[in-house]
């Protein structure tokens, strides 16, 4: 594992794993059921990852997807890629809504719906909140 998945919380935060990726619960929480999909590669760039890792990104992008529809009834999902601060291939991907989600004993409204997420308002949670979140959501994914 790389760095960036380390700084994401790892191994506390892993929702789901696949040969190129990880599912990870995003430890600040700007909509119900924000992930990061991490590589697990070192590449900095997303066209070094090999043929196969964006292959199996439409395998882990269909079960997040999937899941979190379940989970949380998103409107709208936004997969970002900023890569400034942590530089290993990954993407945030945030449910959005309109108003509020809950689950886990949480309950998180999109403070940037309908426009661009704002990840100034996001929900920083603490281990035990990060654990029950984890819990919540990894059945959706099996």
């Amino acid at each position: 594992m790389n760095e960036t998945i380390a700084k994401f919380g790892h191994p506390a935060t892993l929702i789901a794993e696949y040969e190129h990726w990880v599912v990870l619960l995003r430890p600040a929480q700007p909509t119900l059921g924000a992930l990061v999909l991490a590589a697990k590669s070192d590449v900095t760039a997303f066209g070094d990852l090999p043929a196969e890792a964006h292959a199996e990104l439409k395998v882990a992008t269909a079960a997040i997807e999937r899941a979190l529809n379940e989970a949380v009834g998103y409107a709208k999902i936004n997969y970002l890629m900023l890569m400034m601060v942590d530089p290993h291939v990954h993407f945030h991907v945030l449910p959005r809504y309109e108003g509020e989600r809950s689950g886990a004993e949480l309950t998180i409204a999109d403070a940037g719906w309908p426009a661009q997420p704002d990840l100034g308002q996001a929900v920083k949670l603490d281990e035990a909140q990060v654990a029950a979140l984890t819990g919540w959501l990894k059945p959706y994914f099996a």
